[in-house]
């Protein structure tokens, strides 16, 4: 976000392509509003129609020297293939199993939503031919391949900041209007990583008490407004503790959100009648499961494949 604010003043640099935020809405709320340019035009050389933020809303205008646009996750498109961020191979190859079979979840034509991580890595297994909408809350439906080396830009990012590309048909839009598709209910699905997920839904994917956030950016709006919510995770974390529990002992993100959660382990769905196990990864009994969770659940007349079907 390339705002910044100096007592009551809000300094907006930038509001091209992504990087338009929310810089539009802000500058309709700051008490004096400098605007830092790149280039400086004549009145009437640009169109009424490219204008993001009119000028009754500022008040200075100064030219930017020798700014530097810095890339904060540099993510490009390689012969060797999908490479993500794990801490060992063994969790790389996890964390692409989970993703390959979420992937099967999303349909032709879909608007999806991908959470930060391991959700975004789900998009590089999704048959190109099903024209499937990516949705970005900083500001784009459309989320395209990452680029190839020497044609990223440092203001076309989604939001994890990683560098992407816009694929055909794709749009950019201001975050408000990012979030307006969240909170009208236009999106298929959200693809969400989870902390820990209770037998009712109960969702906690935010916050670990004690540990340093960000912030939790549009996962709230995601789990109250979109119609399926698939959450991806490991059933236990690295201490063998379990993540899929009676009830969670972390701050919640929403409640009874999940409809479906896909592990390394298995695939669960959220029914009225109460959580049924519908998929096995290969070589794991409904024993082990048992073992690994903390809720009852019901199996499947035809337990399928996880394998089977990943994309």
């Amino acid at each position: 976000i390339h705002e910044r604010l100096v007592g009551s003043e809000m300094c907006i640099r930038d509001s091209h392509r992504t990087a338009r935020n929310f810089n539009p809405d802000v500058a309709t709320s700051g008490k004096v509003v400098i605007a830092e340019a790149d280039y400086i035009v004549d009145v009437g050389e640009l169109d009424p129609d490219e204008i993001h933020c009119p000028g009754i809303y500022v008040d200075r205008v100064f030219m930017g020297v020798k700014e530097e646009k810095r890339i904060e996750k540099l993510t490009l498109k390689t012969a060797g293939g999908v490479k993500i961020s794990a801490k060992s191979d063994e969790e790389a190859k996890m964390r692409i199993k989970i993703a390959k079979r979420a992937a099967g979840e999303i349909k032709a034509n879909n608007y999806v939503n991908l959470g930060i991580g391991m959700p975004t890595t789900t998009a590089n297994y999704v048959d190109p031919d099903l024209n499937v909408y990516f949705h970005s809350e900083n500001g784009l439906i459309g989320i395209g391949e990452y680029p190839d080396p020497g044609h990223e830009d440092p203001d076309l990012i989604n939001a994890g900041k990683e560098t992407i590309t816009v694929k055909k048909g794709g749009v950019i839009l201001p975050s408000s209007q990012a979030f307006g598709v969240i909170r009208g209910g236009h999106l298929d699905m959200s693809i969400l990583g989870g902390l820990q997920v209770a037998q009712n839904g109960d969702l906690a994917n935010w916050i670990i008490p004690g540990k340093l956030v960000k912030g939790m950016g549009g996962a709230m709006d995601l789990v109250s407004s979109v119609k399926r919510i698939i959450v991806l995770m490991a059933l236990t974390d690295k201490y063998g503790d379990k993540k899929f529990r009676r009830t969670t002992d972390l701050p919640i993100t929403g409640p009874g959100c999940v409809s479906t959660l896909i592990t390394d382990q298995c695939v669960f769905d959220f029914t009225p009648n109460g959580v049924l196990l519908k998929e096995l990864a290969e070589g794991v009994t409904v024993e082990k499961i048992r073992q690994l969770t903390d809720v009852d659940f019901i199996v499947a007349d035809k337990l399928g494949s996880m394998e089977g079907n990943s994309s």
